[in-house]
């Protein structure tokens, strides 16, 4: 969640903190290079526009960053992310930098949650 301290305008989005990149083989080789990538988590400040021009008006200074999850799975952020701003109905006020809420989660992928820790 980044939340404005100025106004206390909030955003609810998600970031993975690392990611699979894929390389070619190397020569002579069949098997592609699989190696894990830190993303730019640390100074990724979310997807909305509104959002965007608030920072580079105001000031990175002036919004605090909190992780409320941190997930196993890519399919459990998604659906953790959908999850949190349904609950905090980010659409229906002007109090929340969230546009829109897009979500595609599928059962077959693992949800972690307190009863099957």
């Amino acid at each position: 969640m980044i939340s404005n301290t100025l106004d206390n305008r909030k955003y609810i989005g998600k970031k993975l903190a690392q990611f699979k990149k894929t390389r070619p083989p190397l020569k002579g080789r069949k098997n592609k290079r699989r190696s894990t990538v830190e993303s730019d988590w640390r100074d990724y400040y979310g997807s909305s526009d509104n959002l965007t021009a608030d920072i580079e008006l105001l000031g990175k200074e002036n919004f605090k960053r909190e992780i409320l999850f941190y997930c196993y799975s890519k399919g459990e952020c998604s659906y953790i992310e959908a999850r949190e701003q349904f609950r905090h109905r980010v659409l229906e006020s002007d109090e929340w930098y969230n546009g829109h809420i897009r979500v595609r989660v599928h059962k077959s992928q693992k949800i972690i949650t307190e009863s099957n820790k």
